[in-house]
């Protein structure tokens, strides 16, 4: 409720940005234009997701990783990264934050495990393992039109080296945190077949179809609002109760949607000089860490999506474009509000009961999120010399 009561206010502020003449119309409707194919995949994504977890898909897949990990919980644990960090390159990182984190927590539980670093690490590598592919992450695909629109393999060719860093940086960190949880034994407990064989089989066929269609360059809300209707449709004839309005998640996209107007509309007051002043200019190591650095900072203080968008002109170069990214992809791991993922996933975890500690999260995040953007920016700024 707090999330949809700031997200009103912000739109209503933008609102009133545009009726006084701080925001031009027009200015409203290209960035309505930009954004809202964002938030439908992210509404009809969380559908699916929480439609699949109704048929006992997630319970399913917890049960086959605990067998997977022969009673280690490491091992169940590197599984647990591999698996996230696949998720987030070929799915998103809003799917991974809905589709996955249910996962984690009932493979915890299942095997009788703390869910937390599997948790933690669901979303620190939905936030930081997004940087491989055009679809990893909603900012890669609004700076797809800056690099001039490449495929997903001059992309990745792009930003393999900070992709790489960014998944082992965070992995490491969660290992040493919760190294007692995770050098234990566990005995996985058997779980009952789903109850409905066919809203089961369906939702299995669903998600099997759509993965690879989200990474063939088709527009990714297509085939997640396409997944969406689809499920709906099985479940209105074999379970309508599980159907309703609760499915999407109205207050985010309501946070989401007031954020993209207020950041435009504050171009018009001269955020766009602050920020440019801000990130510097030049494509150096020092020169690309500070704007990576602004990147990160803005996405911690309003949203990684909005912090973009306001950064974006200060991206004259596709190594300038990276570093942004890095940033942007890399650093929200402070705030809650830091990216959508994080919001999502802590919805996740708050419908199944995990509590979380959000002054714990942000210390966590104050170590791990400077030390990864810095050590990803500068790996990529000596290793990728062609770009600059």
């Amino acid at each position: 409720m707090r999330t949809a009561i700031v997200g009103g206010g912000l739109l209503v502020i933008g609102l009133a940005a545009i009726v006084v003449g701080i925001e031009p119309v027009s200015a409203a409707l290209a960035i309505g234009d930009r954004t809202w194919p964002i938030l439908l995949f992210v509404a009809a994504i969380t559908v699916v997701a929480q439609l699949a977890a109704e048929a006992g898909v997630f319970d399913a897949l917890a049960h086959a990783a605990g067998r997977a990990g022969h009673g280690r919980a490491w091992a169940l644990w590197l599984l647990a990264v591999v698996v996230a960090t696949l998720c987030t390159i070929f799915l998103s990182i809003d799917t991974t934050a809905v589709l996955l984190t249910p996962v984690m927590v009932v493979l915890a539980r299942h095997v009788g495990l703390s869910p937390l670093p599997f948790a933690l690490t669901t979303v620190w590598l939905a936030n930081t393992g997004s940087l491989l592919l055009p679809v990893s992450n909603l900012t890669n695909l609004l700076a797809l039109h800056v690099l001039g629109d490449p495929t997903p393999a001059a992309f990745a060719a792009l930003t393999w080296v900070p992709a790489v860093i960014g998944i082992l940086l965070p992995a490491v960190a969660v290992f040493v945190i919760h190294r007692r949880r995770l050098l234990v034994r566990y005995e996985a407990e058997t779980v009952e077949p789903a109850d409905d064989p066919v809203l089961f089989r369906w939702a299995v066929i669903v998600l099997v179809v759509l993965v690879p269609l989200l990474v063939t360059g088709v527009p990714v809300w297509l085939p997640a609002t396409a997944a969406a209707i689809v499920l709906c449709v099985v479940f209105a004839l074999r379970r309508r109760s599980a159907l309703g309005m609760r499915l999407v998640p109205w207050q985010l996209l309501l946070f989401a949607a007031g954020l993209f107007l207020v950041v435009d509309a504050a171009h018009g007051l001269g955020l766009g000089r602050v920020l440019a002043v801000a990130s510097g200019s030049g494509s150096e190591p020092l020169s690309l860490l500070r704007l990576a650095a602004t990147g990160a900072v803005g996405a911690n203080g309003v949203n990684n999506l909005p912090a973009y968008l306001a950064l974006e002109p200060s991206a004259d170069s596709p190594a300038r474009v990276v570093a942004l990214l890095i940033g942007v992809n890399l650093g929200p791991l402070i705030t809650p509000w830091a990216s959508l993922a994080t919001l999502l996933w802590h919805q996740r975890l708050r419908s199944m009961g995990v509590a979380i500690s959000w002054g714990r999260y942000v210390l966590l995040g104050l170590v791990v999120a400077p030390t990864t953007v810095i050590a990803a920016t500068l790996a990529f700024a000596w290793l990728t010399p062609r770009l600059h």
